[in-house]
């Protein structure tokens, strides 16, 4: 990419898309083009076909999706595997007939198997059963995979797939029945500081582990990829480090500064035991992480604090 290429962020109001969009301005990307859910609806075809002809982008950052956490995920599978479908068949397809130069899909590592081996590697794609709790959006990302590659094959295109372990940051999604681990563990510790409660419950039995990355790290390793990576395998981004909720949990609650306990409810599921990425690939590339976890949960809770009035709204 050029500074006045014209670059198409899909998504560019959720975590990932915002992320990128800042990257991309920070960076002096003066061409952006950008649409809300409300002006341009990706499930439409032809309202993504109207807009691909009209605009005629040169580099595309797929980052909308319909994301949620594991509860959402594993209350509301058919919503997650239609919408996705429709969102990056849309786009994908309407890139390549619009002679998009290049195009960044944003997957997720949910697409291993529950029990590949850590860390996880590339080449462990379809090798297993998936985590139950989230197949169908799994499912959903493995076909937009299959999909860039598929069209590389057949029409020559240059569309590249990124799986980004668990994000977090500015303009996530602090929901309690919808979001992921960390923002809901913020929104928690953070109101139980405020009506002084003694106890804070968390899901799970604390043991599995995971592994974070700020999102503004994310953004910087897609520009990153779009400026250096043409292969047609999947390459993870992470941080190549894990913990477990336990200490995640116990980590928020001392960037937010809640005194109470800790209780884990083992009726809620705990998902897949563990998801590590191996990061070998995307190093090697010249690309490492840089936000320490602690720091980036004092980034997220400092961006939440000055967004409580908005996320009421939501």
């Amino acid at each position: 990419m050029n500074k006045s290429s014209k670059i198409y962020v899909a998504g560019h109001r959720g975590l990932v898309g915002s992320a990128i969009l800042r990257k991309l301005e920070i960076e002096g990307y003066e061409n952006l083009i950008v649409r809300t859910s409300k002006q341009l609806d990706l499930r439409d075809k032809q309202q993504v076909d109207s807009f691909f002809e009209l605009e005629k982008p040169e580099f595309v950052f797929l980052a909308a999706a319909k994301v949620g956490g594991i509860v959402a995920n594993n209350e509301f599978p058919a919503d997650f595997i239609r919408d996705n479908l429709m969102i990056q068949t849309n786009v994908i397809d309407a890139s390549y007939r619009n002679q998009v130069e290049k195009l960044l899909f944003l997957g997720s590592t949910c697409i291993y198997p529950k029990l590949a081996p850590q860390p996880l590697k590339e080449e462990y794609l379809l090798t297993g059963p998936l985590e139950p709790t989230n197949d169908a959006y799994a499912l959903a990302k493995i076909a937009g995979i299959k999909m860039c590659q598929s069209y590389n094959k057949q029409y020559g295109t240059n569309y590249i797939s990124a799986m980004p372990t668990n994000l977090y940051g500015e303009n996530d999604n602090f929901d309690l029945q919808s979001s992921h681990v960390m923002p809901a563990l913020i929104r928690k510790f953070h109101e139980a500081k405020l009506s002084n409660q003694s106890l804070v419950e968390v899901w799970g039995t604390g043991t599995p582990k995971r592994e974070f990355l700020y999102s503004d790290d994310l953004a910087n390793a897609c520009v990153y990829l779009m400026n250096h990576y043409n292969d047609d395998e999947i390459i993870n981004i992470g941080v190549g480090e894990d913990v477990s909720i336990k200490e995640l949990a116990e980590t928020v609650q001392r960037v937010v500064g809640f005194e109470g306990e800790l209780k884990f409810d083992t009726t809620k599921p705990d998902g897949t035991p563990r998801k590590l990425v191996d990061t070998t690939k995307i190093n090697q590339l010249g690309w490492k992480a840089d936000v320490k976890l602690e720091d980036g949960i004092s980034l997220a809770y400092t961006w939440f604090l000055n967004n409580t009035e908005t996320l009421k709204t939501v």
